[in-house]
């Protein structure tokens, strides 16, 4: 699972895919709220902010 910023989603996705041998689900994390978890506030990758969650 990986919360990434515009910029790293693609690699974020190539990431999943090399562990996981399987497509990922995105969310977007601003049209979703999620009741006993709290989102990173920044990329994986940078400084950005996260706007994704690959899983």
């Amino acid at each position: 699972m990986y919360v990434v910023c515009k910029d790293h989603v693609e690699l974020a996705i190539d990431m999943f895919v090399d562990e996981f041998e399987d497509a990922p689900d995105m969310v977007d994390l601003k049209e979703t709220e999620f009741s006993d978890w709290d989102p990173p506030v920044k990329c994986a990758h940078c400084e950005q902010a996260g706007m994704y969650l690959v899983v």
